[in-house]
């Protein structure tokens, strides 16, 4: 097991699978769940991120005539009806968790307190992040990386729908050819859009490194904590 502690960042449309009429497909959620118990079972801590564009996304706000700093707020909500079913889901398959938020819903979540959260973490629990740092204008990518930092996790983990960083986009154009390691500065000049700025810079400035892979191919979570190349590394 090359990490003991990760923060797996994972998409909110991914929740939609590809046959589901719903915006989260229960299937997605029982493959993940066991995904995620794999890892689990080697003693690896695990904190998540999930995002909401499922349900709604920020940056919709505009077309809608809604206030961006509204739509953000809107878009951490989502985020949070993601994490509370995959909260649901874990626990269904017998892991202990906790769903921290940025933003106060004590009939839902805790608070994000960073020392609890390693507390949690410490005593086996996975914890899930929601609400973004509970302030508009950052993605759930940026918070991500910052609770990354913050909780000391040795990689963030970003699920995708394809198995790692490539030179131009691999559903478009079947000749791409995909990175097996990068630097930060070769992403950087290379253009490649593998997180926001924000988020980017945060790993790059505190010398943590992203590992982008396939979350929904079976078995690739568990290769990916046990240092196979499975992904695309970026340090």
């Amino acid at each position: 097991m090359k990490y003991k502690r990760i923060l797996l960042k994972l998409s909110g449309e991914a929740l939609m699978g590809t046959g589901s009429k719903s915006n989260i497909d229960p299937a997605v959620l029982e493959q993940y769940s066991a995904e995620i118990k794999a890892i689990k079972e080697l003693g690896v801590e695990i904190a998540i991120v999930i995002g909401g564009g499922n349900i709604f996304r920020g940056g919709q706000a505009e077309a809608l005539g809604i206030d961006r700093v509204q739509g953000d707020y809107m878009g951490m909500l989502a985020t949070v009806i993601n994490a509370m079913a995959l909260q649901s889901a874990l626990e269904r398959h017998g892991m202990f968790t906790r769903l921290m938020a940025g933003i106060k819903m004590e009939q839902v979540c805790e608070p994000f307190i960073r020392r609890r959260a390693i507390r949690h973490l410490e005593k086996g629990r996975i914890v899930i992040f929601g609400a973004g740092i509970g302030n508009p204008y950052f993605t759930t990518d940026s918070t991500a990386s910052l609770r990354a930092i913050e909780i000391q996790a040795g990689v963030v983990l970003k699920g995708t729908r394809v198995d790692g960083v490539y030179d131009k986009d691999p559903e478009k154009f079947p000749e791409a050819v995909r990175y097996h390691q990068l630097s930060f500065q070769e992403a950087y000049s290379k253009k490649l859009n593998i997180m926001d700025m924000t988020a980017f810079t945060l790993c790059q400035e505190n010398k943590l490194p992203i590992i982008v892979f396939d979350m929904n191919k079976k078995g690739n979570l568990i290769r990916v904590v046990n240092g196979e190349d499975a992904g695309t590394l970026i340090s």
